[in-house]
């Protein structure tokens, strides 16, 4: 099934060495589906994912703190430990999930979501590696590729890339907020 997500605005969150599969998969499937993707930054105007593949932002997080995403995705690799330091990023998620929005977090991105304290009492999935941080922030860790609880969407690893893009698209495609 195709989703159209025409009309539908996206943030993408980059930091140093980013995972290259985490960042440009979902960027090309939501803009293959139709939305409006930004990849915003935490300070630099150009990032390199763990495997050498640059990326530059459209603009820094500070700059999309007031605007209204649809969904806001979080690749994984190293950034996260980056990400989860910038207030800004941390402010943008709390937002939109408050706001009843999408957001996707995928591999170490649980390491925003336990900082912008996203995850007390929800069901989601990680990166083995970070299970004991999501657990300790309160969420319940289970093994799967793909967790949807309320408007968060959270994968394992690239290859749960696939299952992880289709249930952000589905979700923020179904959302009439």
């Amino acid at each position: 099934m195709e989703m159209d997500a025409t009309g539908k605005k996206v943030l993408i969150i980059a930091g140093p060495d980013f995972e290259d599969r985490e960042l440009f998969y979902p960027l090309y499937r939501f803009q293959e589906a139709g939305a409006n993707v930004k990849i915003a930054g935490i300070g630099e105007k150009q990032y390199k994912g763990k495997y050498g593949v640059p990326v530059e932002v459209h603009g820094q997080c500070e700059e999309y703190v007031a605007e209204r995403f649809d969904c806001v995705v979080i690749p994984g690799g190293w950034a996260p430990d980056k990400i989860r330091a910038n207030q800004a990023a941390l402010d943008i998620v709390a937002k939109t999930l408050k706001e009843g929005r999408v957001v996707a977090a995928i591999c170490h991105a649980g390491w925003v979501l336990t900082s912008a304290d996203a995850v007390k009492g929800k069901k989601v999935t990680s990166f083995k590696n970070i299970k004991h941080d999501l657990i300790h922030a309160g969420a319940e860790w289970v093994d799967e590729e793909v967790v949807v609880d309320g408007g968060l969407v959270t994968s394992r690893t690239p290859a749960d890339l696939p299952a992880f893009v289709k249930a952000a698209l589905k979700l923020m495609t179904l959302s009439r907020v």
